[in-house]
């Protein structure tokens, strides 16, 4: 299990496919958590659109399009979430649907680790 999501650093990303590519595992083998940082209430949420990660960006909401996107940021087979509201599982499992727009989430890798790249200078 490995953090996944928007939030999650390049270098977690890195560390994760080079894991991933050690242990020859499919997507189905691996199991994503924190998908929303811990809370889907963070003023994080407010200001970042993540529908822009999906190829039909207006038919989930950005919680949904956040948990969407979490599946390949890194490449996941399962996340594991935390609630006691059984109609936000069931946004959770609508978001499924959605279709992520993989170029947009191949540049926003590169720009993490542009970022990284920066930082560590």
């Amino acid at each position: 299990m490995v953090r996944a999501g928007l939030l999650v650093g390049a270098r977690t990303l890195d560390a994760t496919d080079t894991l991933i590519d050690a242990g020859d595992l499919g997507d189905g083998e691996v199991w994503g958590m924190s998908p929303f940082g811990g809370t889907t209430n963070a003023s994080v949420w407010d200001r970042v659109d993540p529908r822009l990660f999906l190829q039909a960006d207006g038919l989930l909401s950005r919680v949904q399009a956040a948990f969407r996107t979490a599946y390949h940021l890194p490449r996941v087979g399962s996340i594991a979430v935390g609630t006691d509201e059984p109609a936000h599982l069931g946004q959770l499992v609508g978001a499924l649907a959605g279709q992520v727009e993989e170029r947009t989430v191949q540049e926003y890798r590169r720009l993490l680790r542009d970022r990284s790249g920066d930082q560590s200078s």
